[in-house]
């Protein structure tokens, strides 16, 4: 493991969190779109983290490889989805985006954002943001103490 790893590690999860964070918003501000320029309601996205697989500079040569995860790389953003559940269905009949024929007429399609969801969601962002900085600022704090040692 080299030096500035833990840091490269927490900065990965700070990237991802941040997207994250950012995905939320854009749902949060999407809350009350009924009209995309792909046609319908916004869709609410949601961002999907993979471990970041590398293979390690070192295995240690006694394990199989099998056995053997390598240190931990990190995490990476593998896709930002697009949530397919269905549309909330509000009824009014005035609003320009109304349904007007069939057995859903005056229903308004909504998004499918639900707000409460995403803010629990941008706290745990927010909360995971904190933990990766504090583990790169102690990490920094741990390297400082070790080059006064030096001295």
């Amino acid at each position: 493991m080299g030096l500035f790893t833990s840091i490269n590690i927490a900065a990965t999860g700070m990237t991802a969190e941040r997207l994250r964070s950012d995905v939320i918003a854009d749902n949060i501000a999407n809350a009350s779109t009924t009209r995309t320029p792909e046609g319908g309601p916004f869709r609410r996205s949601r961002v999907i983290l993979r471990p970041r697989v590398e293979r390690p500079y070192f295995r240690l040569p006694f394990l199989p490889e099998t056995m053997d995860p390598g240190a931990g790389r990190g995490v990476r953003v593998s896709e930002v989805q697009r949530d397919t559940s269905p549309p909330r269905l509000v009824y009014d009949p005035t609003h320009p985006d109304a349904i007007q024929t069939g057995p859903k007429a005056g229903y308004v399609e909504m998004p499918n954002v639900n707000i409460v969801t995403e803010m629990v969601d941008l706290i745990a962002a927010s909360r995971a943001y904190e933990a990766n900085s504090a583990i790169a600022n102690g990490s920094k704090a741990m390297f400082l103490k070790a080059l006064e040692i030096g001295r």
